[in-house]
């Protein structure tokens, strides 16, 4: 059976969450306290919480089965043998390593403290980065989408209160106007109530049937791509200023061999998607001013001489006010969408980063700010799917339902297959009896008996398969495709943190690094090069673990083994963000994650 036990406590479970392996148990055991008690009381239990270690706070750890092989790397004799029906559960278990919050909050936050550590390294050096990054400009950038039509919004014109997350402040009647009147389609299109954060009614629509939900989602899938123009824009603008203020271009050596020359100047991003309440996406980026070196194109160096943030601020702001294309045609709009960024005064705001605390913008305030917005996903909305297929997409999509429902349909219409021909089983027969047709034959595949030339069947599965598949590069016929294939997103398919080559280290490295110190966390240790592999130990005798593992299933033993594992989690999570918000107070600083935004 699948215990339906809420594993993380104050937390709200995703779909699939929960899927323990719960087996038969004596009386007292069939609740979660009984399985827990059951567990802490047989004589292996401290042996198990060892065993359990490395995936004790995952809400949904992943069991393995098989061998594990010690084998002598320089002989390549094997020393030691060990299965795992001689371990505790039979199992090995490991951290699902999912990033969203909702579905794994331990693994959210290691993703969540990993990606401050490699945003903030961009910013003020350490993890293999040069310190000297400090001294480059860098710049807080946020992107928004443009208006498709009024939502219920909550403005502040001037806050009073000490922290954003806890605003109380008193805000401005939503949409006030003296000429109140009403929409096209007879519903009121003002609203004079003052909205208190967290109300349900944020990111609504005034009036669902004057919302342009298509032009929305089609922005959504389309946000990547205006995202990669603006940052070519912002460099192209760099590098005409430095040909009008005569600083030379640099020339560097290719791969093949070959010497071109590339602009002094360039730009090293890392930027994170956010979906706002209304459900449509905008971006927070960190964008940082680097120099290049011709004898070392890799390496971080300054800036030229007279590049600072006025002008990296200029250069942002100019390429998200001139940027903008119109999407390839379709079936309902053969003019396409326009996209663009939102309001040049409203729609994108730039900040300057300091690293030395003093400025209203720090490095670790932009570094938490960003590592908290890239374990979220669609919760701001109120809607968590897995991907949708066509046998759920009926769950979730409604042409007359709410605004998220409204959303999920127009992804499933307008990514609809426009150039596919029409199955063999649909087309007209022609009048004369045998035209067109061969002898009766079995299908190898589905085992159909068909007198078409090809089996229908299988003709009419392949095309329904290309419903959901992504487009391909070079574009596919049909660009609007992946609306289908992200549908439980909204529309958006792209990462949710993203960063330049050389803007930091990577996750990976970031990984990697962590695994080496808890393989010798009694020796000394140091980090790698921002390009290069974890250190070893070396000069030690070795051996080298090979396993021939398979999946088991998802999901701890009981419910008692959830209960145990997920509740000291929690305690810890809370223990550690209480020991960091005490810290900042005492400090009086501000702690990270907090929103970057002037008072």
């Amino acid at each position: 059976m699948a215990s339906t036990l809420d594993l993380t406590p104050q937390t709200t479970s995703a779909r699939g969450v929960g899927s323990n392996a719960d087996t038969i148990a004596p009386v007292y055991a069939y609740t979660a306290a009984g399985s827990a008690f059951e567990r802490a009381t047989r004589p292996d239990y401290f042996g198990w919480l060892e065993h359990v270690r490395a995936a004790a706070g995952c809400t949904r750890p992943i069991r393995l089965a098989g061998s594990l092989y010690t084998v002598d790397p320089a002989t390549g004799r094997m020393l030691d043998q060990r299965h795992t029906d001689a371990m505790p559960d039979a199992a090995i278990y490991t951290a699902c390593g999912n990033r969203r919050a909702t579905v794994c909050p331990s693994c959210a936050q290691t993703y969540q403290r990993d990606a401050f550590q490699l945003l903030r390294a961009g910013l003020v050096g350490g993890k293999g980065v040069p310190d000297t990054v400090a001294q480059h400009p860098a710049v807080f950038a946020t992107f928004t989408a443009p208006s498709f039509g009024t939502v219920h919004a909550r403005v502040v014109k001037r806050h009073t209160c000490g922290n954003r997350r806890r605003c109380d402040c008193r805000a401005e009647p939503c949409h006030a106007r003296r000429d109140a009147g009403l929409c096209p389609h007879g519903r009121p299109a003002v609203c004079w109530a003052r909205h208190e954060t967290g109300d349900a009614v944020l990111g609504r629509p005034l009036c669902l049937d004057c919302y342009d939900h298509d032009h929305q989602v089609v922005w959504n899938i389309f946000s990547g791509e205006l995202w990669h123009r603006t940052k070519q824009a912002a460099e192209r603008w760099l590098a005409k200023l430095a040909r009008r203020r005569g600083v030379p271009r640099v020339e560097v050596v290719t791969a093949c061999g070959k010497t071109r020359k590339v602009p002094p100047v360039r730009l090293s991003p890392g930027k994170v998607a956010e979906l706002q309440a209304r459900g449509a996406v905008h971006f927070h980026a960190i964008a940082r001013l680097d120099g290049v070196d011709g004898l070392d194109p890799d390496a971080v160096v300054p800036p030229p001489a007279g590049f600072g943030v006025t002008e990296l601020v200029d250069a942002l702001r100019h390429a998200a006010t001139q940027i903008a294309f119109n999407t390839p045609a379709h079936p309902d709009r053969p003019e396409g969408w326009p996209i663009a960024w939102g309001d040049p005064d409203k729609g994108v705001d730039l900040r300057p980063i300091t690293t030395d605390g003093s400025g209203e913008v720090t490095d670790g305030m932009v570094a938490g700010y960003l590592a908290k917005y890239a374990t979220k996903s669609t919760e701001a909305t109120g809607h968590t799917s897995t991907r949708l297929t066509a046998d759920t997409i009926g769950d979730y999509a409604d042409p007359d339902g709410d605004h998220t429902a409204r959303l999920i349909d127009a992804c499933w219409r307008i990514g609809r297959p426009t150039g596919n021909p029409v199955p063999l089983s649909e087309r007209p027969r022609d009048p004369r009896p045998a035209a067109g047709f061969v002898d009766r034959w079995q299908c190898p595949d589905c085992g159909t008996h068909t007198r078409y030339a090809a089996c229908p069947v299988c003709i009419a599965a392949r095309q329904a398969a290309l419903d959901t598949q992504p487009a391909r590069r070079p574009q596919a016929t049909n660009p609007y495709a992946r609306l289908r294939r992200w549908a439980h997103m909204l529309g958006y398919g792209g990462h949710f943190l993203t960063k330049g080559r050389r803007y930091s280290v990577t996750f990976q490295l970031l990984r990697d690094t962590r695994i080496a110190f808890r393989r010798h966390e009694d020796q000394d240790h140091e980090h790698p090069a921002a390009g290069g592999e974890p250190l070893d130990q070396r000069g030690e005798d070795t051996t080298l673990i090979v396993g021939t593992l398979t999946f088991a299933g998802v999901g701890w033993h009981t419910t008692g083994d959830a209960l145990l594992a997920n509740t000291a989690a929690a305690l810890a999570r809370e223990r550690r963000t209480t020991g960091r918000e005490e810290l900042a107070h005492e400090l009086s600083t501000t702690p990270a994650g907090t929103p970057p935004v002037a008072a």
